[in-house]
């Protein structure tokens, strides 16, 4: 069955868009002409079975594999994504469950990784790190995007779950980023925990940002989300919208049962 247009709010134009992609590996067809899409200041979740196609998409649009076939469209134009080092200068970042943190530096010196600030020791001479500027930018931007941390000084190490995931997702989408990929953000967080990501996650929305949610909680995504894309072996098989949908429907596509079969409570 063909999945349902997705909808295209006041006709804007996505900021992701891809059109027909298919990618094998060896006999297998990980994914089988699927369509995606993304608009600015909307949250879409990417659900689906171990094996549906999720990760391998998030790394089509990543950069890390290349479509045998299909179209990828961002900002309105075609573009090929060669790497994910492209992905990331058109401004696609992705946040993979491991985080890619550095655990023995602080939030700043992560906010900063590779991109640090120099000011001149003595003019002309050797340059040192600008300590001052980046401490002073960080605390501007986790203000923005209500992101709750006791210093800006602490180790990562020291961080809650919570407060890591923050970080990451801070780091993905301070360098002008307009589409943002959390893969699994809630998944072994706590109840508090948990809250403060869907809050930077709405915080996203605010600042018009594309966001899509890789997971496998549907009452995270049902909380966080306006649109909901399902994937079973490869395809994609339906697209809801959050507000008129049920857990019975997405369920449902997910497992290719009947209406109301599989459901659970």
């Amino acid at each position: 069955m063909e999945p349902p247009a997705a909808p295209a709010p006041g006709g804007r134009v996505p900021l992701l868009e891809l059109r027909g992609i298919r990618k094998r590996f060896g006999a297998v067809e990980a994914l089988s002409g699927v369509d995606f899409e993304v608009y600015p200041a909307e949250v879409v979740g990417l659900v689906g079975d171990n094996g549906a196609g999720k990760s391998t998409l998030v790394k089509v649009i990543a950069g890390t594999y290349q479509p045998e076939e299909g179209e990828y469209r961002f900002a309105g134009r075609t573009v090929t994504v060669s790497s994910p080092r492209h992905a990331s200068e058109l401004g696609i970042q992705t946040v993979y469950q491991d985080l890619a943190l550095c655990e023995n530096l602080d939030v700043v010196a992560n906010l900063y990784l590779g991109r640090e600030e120099l000011r001149p020791l003595l003019p002309g001479t050797v340059e040192i790190l600008d300590e001052l500027s980046m401490e002073r930018r960080a605390w501007q931007f986790v203000q923005e995007l209500h992101v709750r941390i006791p210093s800006l000084r602490k180790l990562v190490a020291a961080l809650s779950g919570g407060q890591r995931q923050s970080v990451a997702v801070a780091r993905a989408v301070m360098w002008n980023s307009k589409v943002v990929l959390l893969d699994e953000p809630t998944a072994a967080l706590g109840v508090e925990q948990t809250q403060q990501v869907k809050e930077l996650v709405r915080s996203l929305r605010e600042r018009r940002l594309g966001v899509v949610v890789i997971s496998h909680n549907l009452a995270d995504v049902f909380d966080i989300t306006d649109r909901i894309v399902v994937l079973r072996q490869g395809k994609r098989v339906a697209s809801f919208e959050t507000r008129s949908a049920t857990r019975q429907d997405v369920v449902a596509s997910i497992t290719g049962a009947e209406f109301g079969q599989g459901a659970v409570g």
